[in-house]
């Protein structure tokens, strides 16, 4: 089956330990760690040797939303050792002064689209750079992102179509018009099935939409019913 889980920083900001606890007992089966702000990525690299991840079948790890050009090398190092353990690292396109620090990832650097308030990185042809720079750079769907970049997901099938070879994991959650990452309706989910015949089944599902305890596996439910093919989908409801 499909990995699926969370993001920590969506269900405990800054409390990485918080967030696995409220994981423990749940369905879950993939986790991304998430260090967004600068602020949180020592103390988290620091917190990894006594993370029990074990249950996990699948870890990822969101590297710093925002950092400034003298800090990037030091990051992106940060984060070659993070992808040593085979996770793949996450990161916003935005944030990159010198792309050339970042090829001593590979294939475990993912390139996320973004969300409409973002300068670049948020079409195909804004993509098209990090790419051309960065060839084996694996590819994050933030599906959520390109819903709310364009409601019709045209751009979104276009991000799917020309990256699909490349996409490891997906970002799941209602992004509103302030950018900001919301439970998931089922109106997003309809609209998301609109691209998920074209979604690889291995892509890892990563929900980055609050929840309480008790919305975890609901908010699981809607995420995998939204981005499973419709055949899987009918046979669900049979």
């Amino acid at each position: 089956m499909r990995p699926i889980g969370y993001s920590t920083g969506a269900l405990a900001l800054s409390d990485v330990e918080r967030a696995l606890a409220m994981l423990e007992g749940s369905s879950a089966t993939a986790v991304e760690l998430s260090a967004l702000r600068i602020s949180e990525l020592r103390p988290l690299l620091r917190l990894l040797g006594s993370l029990d991840l074990s249950r996990y079948q699948y870890v990822s790890f969101h590297a710093p939303s925002r950092f400034g050009a003298a800090e990037e090398r030091a990051v992106a190092d940060a984060m070659a050792e993070v992808a040593a353990l085979g996770w793949l690292v996450v990161l916003h396109p935005d944030t990159l002064h010198d792309l050339g620090a970042w090829r001593q990832l590979g294939g475990l650097l993912a390139i996320e689209n973004m969300d409409k308030r973002k300068r670049t990185g948020r079409t195909v042809e804004e993509l098209a750079a990090f790419f051309d720079a960065l060839p084996e750079a694996s590819f994050c769907f933030d599906v959520g992102h390109a819903h709310q970049v364009d409601r019709t997901m045209t751009e979104a099938h276009f991000l799917v179509k020309a990256h699909r070879a490349r996409l490891r994991q997906l970002h799941v959650s209602e992004v509103n018009a302030g950018s900001r990452h919301d439970a998931l309706s089922q109106s997003a989910a309809h609209a998301f099935q609109r691209v998920a015949a074209h979604v690889p089944g291995d892509a890892a599902l990563i929900l980055e939409a609050p929840a309480s305890p008790a919305d975890l596996e609901r908010q699981m439910a809607i995420a995998s019913a939204a981005l499973s093919p419709p055949r899987v989908v009918e046979r669900a409801r049979a």
